[in-house]
């Protein structure tokens, strides 16, 4: 059961990361009737939404882009930036709507943005709590360092809860936007969906193997009960 718990996460992990890249490399190869590029879309959804004073910039890499809130800036990637398939349209307007929630104070944007500074700490120090909890054996300072661990770990899967409604809501205001704005038509927007869609799975992934990391701590722990 251990073991399954290691290699499970693992596995659906990598189909995800396979699903995302081959979707997204299918439905690059085809452009809009519009000849618009991401940047170009990106610009017209910020624009649209009021947000003027959000740049643009072009950074290296692929599916490496994102909206930086410190900044204020989206950020598109080589593969994305220049392009006009509908696969980087789609891209494009996903991280702008990212830029939109920011704007609007969506819920779970600020409490993903909350949680940070803890998952930061709970996906670092949580399995080592945990271990030096169990190399002190049956002692209150054992106790107290599993148990802390455990709690800390629950900050990462919070995160990564609070991180699925994120990107999900990211994409459906990019569809809406592209459709609305008649950035993209017909089958357009039924190829970039597919796209937004294999990327959000990437984050069903995330979580999946987050709850079942919680559950090898709780297991670790409920393991070490039964021998005292």
């Amino acid at each position: 059961m251990y073991y399954l718990l290691i290699f499970i996460p693992l596995i659906i992990a990598m189909i995800a990361s396979a699903n995302v890249k081959s979707t997204y490399r299918k439905y690059q190869q085809i452009g809009n009737s519009r000849g618009l590029t991401g940047q170009m879309a990106a610009r017209q959804i910020l624009d649209a939404n009021g947000l003027y004073n959000v740049s643009i910039e072009h950074i290296s890499g692929e599916l490496s882009d994102h909206y930086d809130p410190r900044a204020n800036v989206v950020r598109l990637s080589d593969s994305t930036f220049n392009s006009t398939s509908v696969a980087a349209v789609g891209v494009a307007a996903h991280e702008v709507g990212h830029a939109v929630q920011y704007a609007t104070g969506y819920s779970p944007m600020k409490l993903r943005s909350a949680v940070i500074p803890l998952t930061n700490i709970g996906s670092t120090l949580s399995y080592p709590m945990v271990i030096l909890g169990l190399v002190l054996g049956n002692s209150y300072v054992g106790d107290m360092l599993i148990n802390a661990g455990i709690f800390l770990f629950l900050a990462v899967v919070l995160f990564q809860f609070a991180t699925l409604f994120v990107e999900f809501n990211a994409s459906a205001r990019a569809m809406k936007t592209l459709d609305s704005q008649h950035i993209l038509e017909g089958n357009e927007l039924s190829m970039s969906r597919k796209v937004l869609t294999a990327a959000a799975l990437t984050y069903v992934a995330a979580l999946f193997t987050a709850i079942v990391n919680l559950l090898r701590l709780i297991l670790i722990a409920s393991g070490r009960n039964r021998r005292r």
